[in-house]
């Protein structure tokens, strides 16, 4: 299955327009901004500061894990996501965008944050 045009397109994403359906995924389900942004930054390395900066400047999400100092443990991020599993993604960035979004996944679904942040 060539997936190229796929992890072209979520390359070329803004991650400060996919951001706010983040915020509202987490808060609908209970979990709160504080929470999402510590996940982003145990992934991530970015501060809440850093991660303002990055929505103001409408990076892409290449450009946002290209600046992103990846946490050593995220590959023990493991599991399904939008129908792939996250650790057979072959691509690096694509599989970088699966890891936040099955972070964010478990924060939505109540899993304790120590269990999320693989700690």
């Amino acid at each position: 299955m060539d997936t190229s045009k796929h992890d072209e397109r979520i390359a070329k994403m803004i991650f400060g327009s996919v951001y706010p359906h983040y915020v509202k995924k987490v808060e609908t389900k209970g979990r709160t901004i504080a929470e999402l942004h510590q996940v982003i930054a145990w992934l991530t390395g970015f501060d809440e500061q850093k991660l303002q900066e990055l929505i103001e400047k409408r990076v892409t999400f290449e450009t946002f894990f290209e600046l992103a100092t990846l946490n050593p443990n995220a590959h023990l991020i493991t599991g399904m996501i939008c129908g792939y599993r996250v650790e057979e993604i072959q691509n690096p960035l694509t599989q970088k965008l699966r890891y936040l979004d099955k972070l964010i996944d478990e924060l939505a679904k109540g899993r304790k944050m120590e269990k999320i942040l693989r700690a």
